[in-house]
């Protein structure tokens, strides 16, 4: 079950988050603009295919570049960083610390100097494992636009295909929670994605204005780490630091400068007008559930943590306020305050009981 679910849910994953990212444009296409779905489709189909082949020719070799360069200067970076951390700490009050750095640095050295000798052979060892998943990875794009065509193509028919198979009494409320949730879904993956973009963009322009080296690179890295809930950002910011250590002691500082302005920009104006609270969760149980999908799944875990528990939230509220309704535990006055909630399955017969 787990291998099959291992090759069929990537293509599903990615054509959703795609789904979602270009099915408004369809709709707006076909509802104001009276254009034919499918043609509305293709000709979104062609848009992006010609954005990939332009990406491809033009933006990917200057990223490719920029990440050859970073690749090979970096032991440098990071050896300058040991030096003058070792130099700040040169004074003799501060020798216990300094030991306690140099013995971590070398350990990390050591583990890693030792992953690589381990990874190395096993990567010249298995060509054919290599293979394999870059031939996962081709499949992946390859299938994922199909089913992309069909989720687009039969948007409105998957819903019926679901709700035909309920009895007649909750097919309405199991409609409106697959809308919910698709709503749900929606708002979370455009609004995460358009953050994960701005922030992005402010990154690269940031760095180029203070004159940060690899300026595009560390960008992207931000952006993409961004889909990270709370740590994305920070975990972005070590590699532009380590690289501006090389540089100079200013550019630091002029580093922190553009990541306490894009984090100011990114949690009082974007964040709140682009997502504002679609989850409607609490911090804390944001946090929690970080916590548990991240120790449970990985990065995998902390990225789709936070939308699967929105789901799951969904179908328990609905389902605990059919329960409330059908139930004689609750007063008059709850199920009142219930009633402009979203619809839930009700037993007709007894909740004429329960409001008697």
């Amino acid at each position: 079950m787990g291998q099959i679910l291992g090759i069929t849910m990537p293509p599903v994953i990615l054509a959703l988050v795609l789904y979602y990212l270009i099915n408004p444009l369809i709709n707006v296409l076909e509802n104001k603009f009276h254009v034919n779905r499918i043609i509305s489709i293709t000709f979104v189909f062609i848009i992006i295919l010609a954005l990939l082949i332009w990406g491809v020719m033009s933006l990917i070799p200057f990223v490719q570049s920029q990440v050859d360069s970073l690749i090979k200067n970096w032991p440098q970076y990071w050896n300058s960083l040991n030096n003058s951390l070792q130099d700040m700490f040169s004074d003799p009050k501060l020798h216990l610390v300094k030991k306690r750095l140099v013995e971590t640095n070398t350990s990390v050295t050591k583990s890693f100097e030792k992953s690589m000798d381990q990874i190395l052979p096993q990567t010249m060892n298995n060509i054919s494992s290599a293979v394999s998943v870059l031939t996962n990875v081709i499949v992946i794009l390859m299938t994922a636009p199909f089913i992309l065509f069909f989720m687009l193509k039969d948007d409105k028919k998957f819903k019926e295909s679901i709700i035909k198979f309920m009895p007649d009494r909750v097919k309405k409320s199991v409609g409106d929670m697959i809308s919910e949730i698709s709503q749900s879904l929606s708002s979370y993956i455009t609004g995460q994605l358009t953050v994960a973009f701005w922030v992005a963009v402010m990154f690269f322009v940031g760095y180029l204005i203070i004159g940060q080296r690899y300026a595009l690179i560390l960008g992207i890295v931000a952006g993409v780490l961004n889909l990270i809930p709370y740590i994305g950002s920070t975990l972005a910011l070590i590699p532009s630091l380590v690289i501006a250590a090389f540089i100079a002691p200013s550019m630091v500082l002029k580093v922190l400068l553009v990541f306490v302005i894009e984090q100011t920009v990114e949690t009082r104006v974007i964040s709140p007008i682009i997502v504002g609270n679609k989850m409607q969760m609490h911090p804390v149980t944001t946090i929690l559930v970080l916590l548990i999908s991240a120790g449970m799944y990985g990065l995998v875990g902390m990225i789709a943590g936070i939308p699967i528990f929105a789901i799951l939230k969904i179908i328990c509220a609905r389902f605990f306020n059919w329960f409330k309704r059908n139930s004689t535990w609750y007063s008059e006055e709850e199920l009142i305050e219930d009633r402009e909630e979203p619809a839930e399955p009700e037993d007709t017969d007894s909740s004429k009981k329960v409001h008697k």
